[in-house]
């Protein structure tokens, strides 16, 4: 080898050791992971990582195992076989209620069982729990930020609100203050835009993309049927079909036309405009 092939081989070696060192930490990975339920394989072989700042969105079809992986991801459910490791801890190695607390949860499923007002309801995320637990109390400190989050997500006016009274978009903003009390490094959304309008569905990704701005090392994952609710902010995209990756890594890469026909099993037409993504049906025009 020559001097400057040495010099050449050296100068790869620095580059290399040098985007080690200054990649993001991961927050989540999944490695080889698999899950069978009652005899039947609902995911196959599954891995992807997830580093801080990064927000993926996982997108496919009914059944496509979007929700059993979602719960790997939240220290819910264990899978069957490969490795799971959550903000740097691993699946079964760990005591999974402190984890849980660590992670951001947006559910718009959340099973309230009484009308709690906003404030209340915020704070529950720091305990974990559905409901206050009996004769639990803020510090001064988590009150002032469960305020905080209330104002920051517009929801100031509203902090003594009931739950009963709040629309579905403004308990979609609820959910998200909810998540980021507990500071997590985390945050899941399960198809957030459940049950909302296009007004109220364009507010709460507003309210999503906004956290890139004042939470820029928080990372996140959302589960979503449909590519016109993926926020601007999304940065990754895993594609799946049957329990297995149809395609995944930056957004761009992975929604293709071709890919995401692939995960729907129908010709799909997959547009960008304006830093969102649209996808509608590829219709053959009959030939004359």
């Amino acid at each position: 080898m020559s001097p400057s092939d040495t010099d050449v081989t050296w100068q790869v070696a620095v580059a290399l050791m040098d985007a080690q060192t200054f990649a993001p930490a991961p927050v989540l990975e999944l490695l080889d992971v698999t899950y069978r339920r009652d005899g039947a394989d609902i995911i196959h072989g599954v891995s992807f990582t997830v580093r801080a700042g990064e927000h993926w969105a996982m997108i496919g079809p009914n059944g496509a195992g979007k929700s059993t992986l979602l719960g790997f991801c939240g220290a819910v459910t264990h899978p069957s076989s490969g490795t799971v490791r959550v903000l740097g801890h691993q699946l079964g190695r760990v005591e999974l209620q402190a984890l849980r607390r660590a992670i951001g949860h947006v559910n718009p499923r959340h099973p309230l069982r009484s009308p709690l007002p906003v404030r209340d309801i915020v704070l529950t995320g720091l305990t974990g729990s559905v409901e206050p637990p009996a004769r639990w109390q803020p510090a001064a400190a988590e009150a002032v930020r469960a305020d905080g989050l209330i104002a920051a997500l517009g929801l100031g006016g509203k902090a003594a609100a009931r739950w009963n009274v709040l629309s579905q978009g403004e308990r979609g903003r609820v959910l998200i203050a909810r998540a980021l009390i507990c500071e997590p490094r985390l945050l899941l959304l399960d198809e957030p835009s459940t049950g909302l309008d296009i007004a109220a569905r364009e507010q709460l990704l507003e309210t999503v993309d906004l956290l890139a701005v004042t939470h820029p090392e928080v990372a996140s994952v959302l589960v979503t049927h449909h590519l016109e609710e993926l926020p601007s902010s999304t940065t990754h995209v895993m594609l799946l079909a049957g329990g297995r990756v149809v395609a995944a890594g930056p957004a761009a890469a992975a929604l293709t036309s071709g890919n995401v026909s692939d995960a729907f099993g129908h010709p799909i037409d997959v547009g960008f405009d304006g830093g969102r993504w649209t996808a509608r049906a590829a219709r053959r025009v009959a030939a004359r």
